[in-house]
Protein backbone atom coordinates (compact mmCIF):
# COMPACT_ATOMS: atom_id res chain seq x y z
CA UNK A 1 0.00 0.00 0.00
CA UNK A 2 1.55 3.01 -0.95
CA UNK A 3 1.00 6.41 1.34
CA UNK A 4 0.92 9.78 0.16
CA UNK A 5 3.46 12.35 0.35
CA UNK A 6 3.36 14.69 3.51
CA UNK A 7 6.75 16.33 3.88
CA UNK A 8 9.13 18.31 1.88
CA UNK A 9 11.82 16.14 2.01
CA UNK A 10 9.90 13.31 0.53
CA UNK A 11 9.69 14.98 -2.41
CA UNK A 12 13.62 15.67 -2.99
CA UNK A 13 14.23 11.97 -2.07
CA UNK A 14 17.18 10.90 -4.79
CA UNK A 15 16.28 7.17 -5.04
CA UNK A 16 12.62 8.54 -6.50
CA UNK A 17 14.44 11.42 -8.66
CA UNK A 18 16.26 8.55 -10.13
CA UNK A 19 13.25 6.30 -10.65
CA UNK A 20 11.64 9.30 -12.67
CA UNK A 21 14.96 9.86 -14.40
CA UNK A 22 15.27 6.22 -15.77
CA UNK A 23 11.18 6.55 -16.52
CA UNK A 24 12.12 9.42 -18.32
CA UNK A 25 15.29 8.13 -20.44
CA UNK A 26 13.22 5.01 -21.57
CA UNK A 27 10.22 6.52 -22.66
CA UNK A 28 11.64 9.62 -24.47
CA UNK A 29 11.95 8.60 -28.17
CA UNK A 30 15.96 9.64 -28.96
CA UNK A 31 15.04 10.21 -32.85
CA UNK A 32 13.14 13.35 -31.64
CA UNK A 33 13.52 16.31 -29.75
CA UNK A 34 10.74 17.44 -26.51
CA UNK A 35 11.23 20.80 -25.94
CA UNK A 36 9.04 22.02 -22.92
CA UNK A 37 8.59 25.96 -21.65
CA UNK A 38 8.26 25.98 -17.67
CA UNK A 39 6.16 29.44 -17.41
CA UNK A 40 6.99 29.67 -13.62
CA UNK A 41 10.23 31.20 -12.11
CA UNK A 42 9.59 29.24 -9.29
CA UNK A 43 9.90 25.92 -11.88
CA UNK A 44 13.33 27.45 -13.77
CA UNK A 45 14.83 27.69 -9.74
CA UNK A 46 13.94 24.02 -9.38
CA UNK A 47 15.47 22.86 -12.61
CA UNK A 48 18.71 24.53 -12.08
CA UNK A 49 18.51 24.59 -7.76
CA UNK A 50 18.34 20.33 -7.84
CA UNK A 51 19.87 19.49 -10.85
CA UNK A 52 16.93 18.53 -12.48
CA UNK A 53 18.50 19.71 -15.86
CA UNK A 54 21.68 16.81 -15.34
CA UNK A 55 18.84 14.45 -14.96
CA UNK A 56 17.34 15.16 -18.43
CA UNK A 57 18.32 13.15 -21.31
CA UNK A 58 19.65 14.75 -24.32
CA UNK A 59 15.70 14.72 -25.91
CA UNK A 60 14.65 16.27 -23.74
CA UNK A 61 14.97 20.34 -23.70
CA UNK A 62 13.59 22.69 -20.78
CA UNK A 63 13.00 26.45 -22.46
CA UNK A 64 12.28 29.26 -19.56
CA UNK A 65 9.38 31.28 -20.04
CA UNK A 66 8.16 34.61 -18.50
CA UNK A 67 6.86 33.51 -15.21
CA UNK A 68 8.94 35.90 -13.02
CA UNK A 69 7.24 38.70 -11.63
CA UNK A 70 10.13 41.34 -11.03
CA UNK A 71 11.86 40.01 -14.83
CA UNK A 72 8.83 41.27 -16.51
CA UNK A 73 8.24 44.73 -15.33
CA UNK A 74 9.41 47.12 -17.88
CA UNK A 75 11.56 50.00 -16.85
CA UNK A 76 9.31 52.39 -17.25
CA UNK A 77 7.23 51.44 -14.57
CA UNK A 78 10.34 51.42 -12.57
CA UNK A 79 10.75 55.04 -13.37
CA UNK A 80 7.65 56.15 -12.22
CA UNK A 81 7.72 54.47 -9.11
CA UNK A 82 10.97 56.38 -8.65
CA UNK A 83 9.55 59.70 -9.57
CA UNK A 84 6.60 59.15 -7.20
CA UNK A 85 8.79 58.27 -3.96
CA UNK A 86 10.99 61.34 -4.86
CA UNK A 87 7.93 63.51 -4.43
CA UNK A 88 7.78 65.03 -1.00
CA UNK A 89 5.64 63.58 1.94
CA UNK A 90 5.72 60.08 0.06
CA UNK A 91 6.71 56.52 1.47
CA UNK A 92 7.00 53.94 -0.96
CA UNK A 93 6.66 50.77 -0.15
CA UNK A 94 8.10 47.61 -2.24
CA UNK A 95 9.15 44.19 -2.13
CA UNK A 96 12.70 43.57 -1.85
CA UNK A 97 13.46 42.32 -5.33
CA UNK A 98 12.19 45.14 -7.14
CA UNK A 99 14.44 47.93 -5.28
CA UNK A 100 17.36 46.64 -7.23
CA UNK A 101 15.82 46.54 -10.80
CA UNK A 102 17.75 48.80 -13.08
CA UNK A 103 15.87 51.42 -14.51
CA UNK A 104 16.77 54.60 -16.21
CA UNK A 105 19.76 56.63 -15.82
CA UNK A 106 21.74 54.28 -13.81
CA UNK A 107 19.35 54.49 -11.03
CA UNK A 108 17.12 51.96 -9.05
CA UNK A 109 14.52 52.15 -6.18
CA UNK A 110 17.55 51.32 -4.25
CA UNK A 111 20.24 54.01 -5.62
CA UNK A 112 17.25 56.24 -5.17
CA UNK A 113 16.68 55.82 -1.37
CA UNK A 114 20.49 56.64 -1.43
CA UNK A 115 19.52 59.96 -2.84
CA UNK A 116 17.47 60.91 -0.24
CA UNK A 117 13.90 59.04 -1.29
CA UNK A 118 11.76 57.23 1.03
CA UNK A 119 11.33 53.74 0.00
CA UNK A 120 10.93 51.10 2.35
CA UNK A 121 11.31 47.34 1.78
CA UNK A 122 8.10 45.32 3.21
CA UNK A 123 7.38 41.71 3.18
CA UNK A 124 3.67 41.79 2.80
CA UNK A 125 1.38 44.17 1.98
CA UNK A 126 0.01 44.73 5.19
CA UNK A 127 3.54 46.17 6.00
CA UNK A 128 2.17 48.83 3.49
CA UNK A 129 -1.08 49.14 5.66
CA UNK A 130 0.61 49.44 9.00
CA UNK A 131 2.95 52.37 7.50
CA UNK A 132 0.14 54.15 6.49
CA UNK A 133 -1.43 53.88 10.09
CA UNK A 134 1.87 54.88 11.34
CA UNK A 135 2.53 57.89 9.35
CA UNK A 136 -0.83 59.62 8.62
CA UNK A 137 0.68 62.55 7.90
CA UNK A 138 2.62 60.84 5.00
CA UNK A 139 1.49 59.69 2.02
CA UNK A 140 1.71 55.61 1.67
CA UNK A 141 2.04 53.93 -1.78
CA UNK A 142 2.54 50.76 -1.90
CA UNK A 143 4.20 49.08 -5.60
CA UNK A 144 2.42 46.00 -6.52
CA UNK A 145 3.60 43.42 -8.44
CA UNK A 146 3.37 39.95 -9.13
CA UNK A 147 0.61 37.76 -11.20
CA UNK A 148 -2.33 35.89 -9.67
CA UNK A 149 -0.70 34.60 -6.81
CA UNK A 150 0.15 38.00 -5.02
CA UNK A 151 -2.99 39.60 -6.45
CA UNK A 152 -5.36 38.49 -3.81
CA UNK A 153 -3.27 39.86 -0.98
CA UNK A 154 -3.48 43.52 -2.55
CA UNK A 155 -6.97 43.04 -3.10
CA UNK A 156 -7.87 42.31 0.20
CA UNK A 157 -5.50 45.65 1.58
CA UNK A 158 -7.52 47.70 -0.58
CA UNK A 159 -10.64 46.88 0.48
CA UNK A 160 -9.45 46.91 4.05
CA UNK A 161 -8.03 50.83 3.60
CA UNK A 162 -11.08 51.43 2.16
CA UNK A 163 -13.10 50.65 5.28
CA UNK A 164 -11.30 51.83 7.67
CA UNK A 165 -10.59 55.02 5.84
CA UNK A 166 -6.97 55.38 5.28
CA UNK A 167 -6.77 58.33 3.07
CA UNK A 168 -3.38 58.54 2.72
CA UNK A 169 -2.53 54.78 1.37
CA UNK A 170 -2.79 53.95 -2.38
CA UNK A 171 -1.46 51.13 -5.02
CA UNK A 172 0.75 51.77 -7.72
CA UNK A 173 -0.68 48.26 -9.56
CA UNK A 174 1.76 46.48 -11.55
CA UNK A 175 -0.63 42.69 -10.81
CA UNK A 176 -0.35 40.91 -14.43
CA UNK A 177 -2.21 37.93 -15.91
CA UNK A 178 -0.33 34.10 -16.54
CA UNK A 179 -2.65 33.08 -19.33
CA UNK A 180 -2.13 36.45 -21.57
CA UNK A 181 1.59 36.49 -21.68
CA UNK A 182 1.56 32.53 -22.47
CA UNK A 183 -1.02 33.73 -25.65
CA UNK A 184 1.53 36.50 -26.34
CA UNK A 185 4.45 33.18 -26.20
CA UNK A 186 2.75 31.30 -28.58
CA UNK A 187 1.27 34.28 -30.95
CA UNK A 188 4.59 36.00 -31.22
CA UNK A 189 5.99 36.89 -34.82
CA UNK A 190 8.48 34.13 -34.00
CA UNK A 191 7.00 31.87 -32.49
CA UNK A 192 9.01 29.41 -30.15
CA UNK A 193 9.34 25.73 -31.07
CA UNK A 194 7.09 24.11 -28.21
CA UNK A 195 6.21 20.93 -27.81
CA UNK A 196 4.00 21.44 -24.51
CA UNK A 197 3.82 23.39 -21.35
CA UNK A 198 4.53 23.61 -17.36
CA UNK A 199 1.65 25.02 -16.23
CA UNK A 200 2.61 27.35 -12.66
CA UNK A 201 2.07 26.09 -9.36
CA UNK A 202 1.15 28.67 -7.23
CA UNK A 203 -0.81 30.79 -10.05
CA UNK A 204 -3.04 27.80 -10.81
CA UNK A 205 -3.57 27.72 -7.02
CA UNK A 206 -5.38 30.66 -7.22
CA UNK A 207 -7.05 30.53 -11.13
CA UNK A 208 -7.41 26.73 -11.47
CA UNK A 209 -6.45 24.59 -14.16
CA UNK A 210 -9.22 25.34 -16.59
CA UNK A 211 -7.83 28.98 -18.16
CA UNK A 212 -4.88 26.93 -19.70
CA UNK A 213 -7.62 24.39 -21.73
CA UNK A 214 -7.42 26.78 -24.56
CA UNK A 215 -4.18 26.48 -25.22
CA UNK A 216 -4.44 22.69 -25.81
CA UNK A 217 -7.44 23.13 -27.75
CA UNK A 218 -6.33 26.00 -30.08
CA UNK A 219 -2.25 25.43 -30.39
CA UNK A 220 -2.69 21.47 -29.48
CA UNK A 221 0.38 21.57 -26.91
CA UNK A 222 -0.25 19.23 -23.65
CA UNK A 223 0.06 21.42 -20.62
CA UNK A 224 0.70 19.87 -17.04
CA UNK A 225 0.23 22.06 -13.94
CA UNK A 226 3.12 21.11 -11.61
CA UNK A 227 4.10 21.74 -8.02
CA UNK A 228 7.62 23.79 -6.99
CA UNK A 229 9.85 20.58 -5.76
CA UNK A 230 11.99 18.42 -8.19
CA UNK A 231 10.32 15.55 -8.12
CA UNK A 232 6.59 17.67 -9.11
CA UNK A 233 8.97 19.17 -12.24
CA UNK A 234 10.24 15.49 -13.35
CA UNK A 235 6.28 14.09 -12.93
CA UNK A 236 5.30 16.46 -15.13
CA UNK A 237 7.66 16.26 -17.42
CA UNK A 238 7.21 12.33 -17.73
CA UNK A 239 3.43 13.43 -17.94
CA UNK A 240 4.35 15.70 -20.91
CA UNK A 241 6.66 12.92 -22.57
CA UNK A 242 3.99 10.32 -22.09
CA UNK A 243 1.09 12.37 -23.64
CA UNK A 244 3.38 13.91 -26.66
CA UNK A 245 4.44 10.08 -27.73
CA UNK A 246 0.52 9.80 -27.58
CA UNK A 247 -0.26 12.45 -29.78
CA UNK A 248 -2.65 13.80 -26.99
CA UNK A 249 -3.14 17.45 -25.99
CA UNK A 250 -4.74 18.04 -22.97
CA UNK A 251 -4.12 19.73 -19.72
CA UNK A 252 -3.59 17.21 -16.59
CA UNK A 253 -2.69 18.14 -13.29
CA UNK A 254 0.17 16.82 -11.41
CA UNK A 255 -0.53 19.38 -8.42
CA UNK A 256 -3.63 18.00 -7.21
CA UNK A 257 -2.79 18.53 -3.82
CA UNK A 258 -3.39 21.91 -4.06
CA UNK A 259 -4.81 23.22 -7.43
CA UNK A 260 -8.70 22.28 -8.56
CA UNK A 261 -10.01 23.03 -11.75
CA UNK A 262 -12.04 25.84 -11.17
CA UNK A 263 -9.27 27.30 -8.35
CA UNK A 264 -10.07 29.21 -5.55
CA UNK A 265 -13.56 30.98 -5.64
CA UNK A 266 -13.17 33.34 -2.66
CA UNK A 267 -9.75 34.89 -4.15
CA UNK A 268 -11.00 35.30 -7.66
CA UNK A 269 -14.08 36.87 -6.34
CA UNK A 270 -11.94 38.92 -4.43
CA UNK A 271 -9.89 40.01 -7.39
CA UNK A 272 -12.99 40.55 -9.43
CA UNK A 273 -14.43 43.21 -6.74
CA UNK A 274 -11.37 45.38 -6.41
CA UNK A 275 -9.84 44.73 -10.51
CA UNK A 276 -10.50 45.82 -13.61
CA UNK A 277 -8.86 44.75 -16.49
CA UNK A 278 -6.68 47.02 -18.47
CA UNK A 279 -7.00 47.86 -22.42
CA UNK A 280 -2.91 46.73 -22.65
CA UNK A 281 0.32 46.85 -20.50
CA UNK A 282 3.78 46.82 -21.56
CA UNK A 283 5.87 43.56 -20.51
CA UNK A 284 9.84 43.54 -20.75
CA UNK A 285 10.23 41.75 -23.51
CA UNK A 286 6.92 40.86 -24.84
CA UNK A 287 5.75 44.14 -25.61
CA UNK A 288 2.51 45.87 -25.10
CA UNK A 289 -0.03 43.00 -24.20
CA UNK A 290 -4.00 43.77 -24.44
CA UNK A 291 -6.24 42.75 -21.60
CA UNK A 292 -2.94 41.51 -19.67
CA UNK A 293 -2.65 43.48 -16.67
CA UNK A 294 -5.14 45.13 -13.72
CA UNK A 295 -6.47 48.36 -12.95
CA UNK A 296 -8.68 49.03 -9.70
CA UNK A 297 -12.24 49.35 -10.25
CA UNK A 298 -13.53 52.99 -10.48
CA UNK A 299 -15.32 52.21 -7.04
CA UNK A 300 -11.56 52.11 -5.69
CA UNK A 301 -10.50 55.04 -7.76
CA UNK A 302 -9.23 57.08 -4.34
CA UNK A 303 -6.83 54.45 -3.59
CA UNK A 304 -5.31 54.39 -7.24
CA UNK A 305 -1.74 55.44 -7.07
CA UNK A 306 -1.61 56.43 -11.17
CA UNK A 307 -4.64 58.39 -10.73
CA UNK A 308 -4.18 59.86 -7.58
CA UNK A 309 -0.42 61.64 -8.59
CA UNK A 310 -1.76 61.45 -12.29
CA UNK A 311 1.25 59.23 -13.12
CA UNK A 312 1.70 58.57 -17.25
CA UNK A 313 3.47 55.02 -17.94
CA UNK A 314 6.44 55.56 -19.82
CA UNK A 315 8.00 53.31 -22.67
CA UNK A 316 12.02 53.14 -22.16
CA UNK A 317 14.44 50.75 -23.99
CA UNK A 318 16.60 48.01 -22.07
CA UNK A 319 20.27 47.67 -21.50
CA UNK A 320 21.18 47.60 -25.49
CA UNK A 321 23.40 44.21 -25.10
CA UNK A 322 20.94 42.99 -22.45
CA UNK A 323 19.16 40.05 -23.42
CA UNK A 324 16.35 39.84 -21.10
CA UNK A 325 13.82 40.10 -23.39
CA UNK A 326 14.74 37.19 -25.88
CA UNK A 327 15.32 35.16 -22.92
CA UNK A 328 11.81 35.60 -21.52
CA UNK A 329 10.13 34.59 -25.04
CA UNK A 330 12.30 31.44 -25.39
CA UNK A 331 14.34 32.47 -27.43
CA UNK A 332 17.55 32.61 -26.04
CA UNK A 333 19.37 31.03 -22.44
CA UNK A 334 21.05 33.04 -19.82
CA UNK A 335 24.20 31.64 -21.26
CA UNK A 336 23.80 32.93 -24.65
CA UNK A 337 23.62 36.98 -23.23
CA UNK A 338 27.66 38.18 -23.48
CA UNK A 339 27.24 39.93 -20.33
CA UNK A 340 26.09 37.01 -18.34
CA UNK A 341 28.21 36.10 -15.31
CA UNK A 342 30.47 38.43 -16.31
CA UNK A 343 29.33 42.11 -16.55
CA UNK A 344 25.64 41.15 -14.97
CA UNK A 345 26.01 39.26 -11.67
CA UNK A 346 23.64 38.81 -8.95
CA UNK A 347 25.82 41.74 -6.79
CA UNK A 348 26.01 44.56 -10.29
CA UNK A 349 22.61 43.00 -12.40
CA UNK A 350 22.34 44.99 -15.63
CA UNK A 351 18.76 42.61 -16.27
CA UNK A 352 16.03 42.17 -14.52
CA UNK A 353 16.30 38.42 -15.10
CA UNK A 354 19.31 38.67 -13.05
CA UNK A 355 17.99 40.50 -10.10
CA UNK A 356 14.98 38.48 -8.50
CA UNK A 357 15.90 35.09 -7.25
CA UNK A 358 12.90 33.60 -9.33
CA UNK A 359 14.95 35.05 -13.04
CA UNK A 360 16.09 32.56 -15.20
CA UNK A 361 19.77 34.50 -15.16
CA UNK A 362 19.90 34.66 -11.13
CA UNK A 363 18.79 30.95 -11.25
CA UNK A 364 21.50 29.85 -13.56
CA UNK A 365 23.89 31.70 -12.28
CA UNK A 366 23.31 31.08 -8.21
CA UNK A 367 24.08 27.32 -9.28
CA UNK A 368 26.72 27.26 -11.41
CA UNK A 369 24.79 26.92 -14.90
CA UNK A 370 27.43 29.02 -16.23
CA UNK A 371 29.95 26.48 -15.68
CA UNK A 372 30.86 23.23 -17.06
CA UNK A 373 29.26 20.45 -14.57
CA UNK A 374 28.76 16.82 -15.12
CA UNK A 375 25.90 15.43 -17.04
CA UNK A 376 25.36 12.61 -15.24
CA UNK A 377 25.15 12.42 -10.84
CA UNK A 378 25.26 16.08 -9.63
CA UNK A 379 21.24 16.10 -9.91
CA UNK A 380 20.44 13.59 -7.51
CA UNK A 381 23.86 14.15 -5.47
CA UNK A 382 22.02 18.16 -4.81
CA UNK A 383 18.65 16.81 -3.84
CA UNK A 384 20.50 15.16 -1.06
CA UNK A 385 22.45 18.11 0.09
CA UNK A 386 19.34 19.83 -0.13
CA UNK A 387 16.38 17.23 1.63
Amino acid sequence: MKYPMKYISEFRDPDVAKALARSIAAEANAHRTYRFMEFCGGHTHALARYGVLDLLPPPVQMIHGPGCPVCVLPIGRIDMAITLARQPGVILASYGDTLRVPASNGLSLMKARALGADVRMVYAVDDALQLARQHPDRKVVFFAIGFETTTPATAVAIQTAQREGLRNFSVLCNHVLTPAAMHAILDQPTPVALDGLIGPAHVSTIIGSSPYEVFAERHHLPVVVAGFEPLDVMQAILMLIRQVNEGRAQVENQFTRAVKREGNHKAIALMTDVFDIRDAFEWRGLGAIPHSALKLRDAYASLDAERRFNLMPMAVPDHPKCECGPILRGHKRPQDCVLFGTICTPDQPVGACMVSSEGACAAHYQYGRHKPCPQTRQGSDNMRHSA
